[in-house]
């Protein structure tokens, strides 16, 4: 591998939700764009994937809900709520935003599905190719990128902006420095499987004693169903782990805990312990970051697709002021970070207090909170204007 193989204006670090749509967003204003990713596409990573109606808006507004649909995943257009005492209340998904429905995709389908936009709208997509740091000029700004292929070969590859898309555990956060700014407990767990033969059409939701399961139907019949713990009460693990995770279950809804060994869990049981509520600052000279890179939340409001989503717009939005020069670029990062933070700040602060599994009529109260804070941010998502080029238009 050449040392100094390129430059390009942005060098966007993972190629998953977050990355994938603002590489996507920035070539479709005409931008020089290098999205990379250690892994192979199509391939899944953990999530339980469900699409909040903010996302929905985002995947029609970007022209690409269509090909969700047609991929297989079910539009969902109903959801369940069964209380601890038995009572059991279903509604139909309202018309809002020009949204009537949600989702729950595969990852494997839905990040396939970005990565091709993106390539399609211009950028130049790289996968199994790891990026091991940044590089710096000499008054400390990052300029570019280390990187290394599968066959160990490494190099540098330049960009006078670099995103750090890369999750949770972001190298080029660390590498920038980015601090944290908002940090909070993080006492739950969550754990989940795929289950076939459940006969779930809609969202459910299960809410248990200091403890809140689910349902999200996805394709091929199948379900992501998933449990939200403290982490002190979570049992999961070992060599049964899956009958541990059918019990936890069972202890949250007896009846979705017998539907659930009634039918077939059909995947490992995965999950995580302990995951970080937190907020980083997400500019730099030379960098940013988007998604999960600069902000975390517990799974248990499963809003970290909409919430990629979102900070994608947002980013390549100012990013692209920069860029064509129509706004100095502190400027415009500045302002990045200044809204992204703003439009996380309902949410991230209601799924925190959920993670922390209030008594039942807090844990409602909350839920009511969510579900409107969800509800404002899908109608702003839907008034923004479009991003695009003459020669690649984006969605209206």
């Amino acid at each position: 591998m050449e040392s100094n193989q390129t430059e390009h204006e942005v060098i966007v670090v993972g190629a998953r939700c977050a990355g994938a749509a603002t590489a996507m967003l920035l070539a479709r204003q005409g931008h020089d764009v290098l999205l990379v990713d250690r892994a192979s596409f199509p391939s899944d990573t953990v999530s339980t994937h469900a699409i909040a109606r903010g996302g929905v808006v985002q995947l029609a507004r970007w022209r690409l809900l269509d090909e969700v649909l047609a991929s297989g995943t079910p539009a969902i257009r109903s959801v369940r709520f069964q209380l601890p005492d038995g009572t059991d209340v279903t509604r139909t998904i309202k018309d809002r935003a020009g949204v009537d429905h949600m989702l729950a995709p595969r990852r494997h389908v839905l990040d396939s599905i970005l990565l091709t936009a993106a390539r399609e709208a211009g950028a130049h997509v790289r996968t199994r190719l790891s990026v091991t740091g940044t590089t710096s000029d000499q008054a400390g700004r990052v300029n570019g990128v280390r990187v290394r292929d599968e066959d160990g070969g490494s190099g540098r590859i330049g960009a006078r902006v670099v995103v750090g898309a890369d999750g949770v555990r972001s190298r080029v956060a660390r590498a920038a420095g980015a601090p944290v700014i908002d940090r909070r407990p993080s006492p739950s767990a969550t754990w989940y499987a795929y289950v076939a033969g459940l006969g779930a059409d809609g969202f459910e939701y299960h809410l248990g004693d200091r403890s809140f399961a689910g349902v999200f139907p996805t394709h091929s019949g199948e379900a992501n169903v998933w449990v939200c713990t403290p982490a002190a009460l979570s049992p999961v693990g070992g060599r049964d782990r899956t009958e541990r995770f059918v019990d936890l279950l069972a202890a949250t809804s007896r009846s979705l805990g017998e539907r659930v060994r009634t039918a077939r869990v059909s995947s490992p049981v995965l999950g995580a312990v302990g995951l970080p509520n937190h907020v980083l600052r997400a500019v730099g000279p030379g960098w940013a970051l988007v998604g999960d890179a600069g902000y975390h939340r517990d799974p248990i409001t499963g809003y970290g697709i909409t919430d990629a989503f979102r900070d994608a717009e947002l980013l390549a939005r100012y990013l692209g002021d920069a860029l064509r020069g129509d706004r100095a670029e502190v400027e415009a990062m500045a302002a990045y970070d200044d809204e992204r933070r703003r439009r996380l700040a309902p949410v991230f602060d209601i799924t925190w207090r959920l993670s922390q599994h209030p008594p039942f009529e807090e844990f409602v109260r909350l839920q009511r909170r969510l579900s409107s804070a969800i509800d404002d941010e899908a109608s702003w998502l839907a008034g923004l204007p479009p991003l695009g080029h003459p020669c690649c238009p984006a969605a209206a």
